[in-house]
């Protein structure tokens, strides 16, 4: 095996947890102050090529219609010999982020670096994200995703927990 990919593995193996399909087991509640709550489930897919990147995408449904919601896709990276973590998002409402934070165990805290929008995104428009995903002790994965946009600051906007499928 060559040292590059022996590196690749011992620097990706604090997110190895992350590797796999999970889905929603119950339906996710979203919240904002300026919209209706909503029940949603999900299904989320992380993989590792031997590149030095987790590829993952994230797929919302509407939990009584199934009607597809939201997409999120993009990569994870390790800064190397560090537990920083960062994600490149993009998303199919036109929002592209980078999201950078640290790797405490099982559990990863997140806050917006950049955001970037197509020129012709629905208002109010975010101006930060905040996300935790966490591996509860009884093996689910927990996301909480809290948002600010023009209009409001920083609020939890979105919490699931998901089990592992494969």
């Amino acid at each position: 095996m060559s040292d590059f990919i022996m590196m690749l593995k011992l620097d990706f193996l604090p997110l190895s947890w992350l590797l796999g399909t999970w889905e929603s087991d119950e339906p996710g509640e979203g919240t904002f102050p300026t919209i209706k709550p909503f029940r949603y489930t999900e299904k989320l897919h992380f993989s590792h090529v031997g590149q030095p990147v987790i590829n993952f995408t994230f797929n919302a449904f509407h939990a009584e219609s199934n009607k597809p919601l939201h997409r999120e896709c993009g990569f994870i990276r390790i800064e190397p010999g560090t537990n920083k973590v960062a994600f490149i998002i993009a998303q199919n409402s036109g929002l592209v982020e980078i999201e950078e934070g640290e790797l405490t165990g099982n559990q990863l805290k997140l806050q917006s670096q950049s955001l970037g929008r197509i020129s012709f995104a629905k208002e109010p428009h975010v101006q930060q994200i905040g996300r935790v995903l966490q591996l509860r002790p009884d093996g689910k994965l927990e996301q909480t995703v809290s948002m600010a946009t023009d209009n409001q600051p920083l609020t939890q906007h979105l919490y699931i927990t998901y089990s592992r499928s494969s």
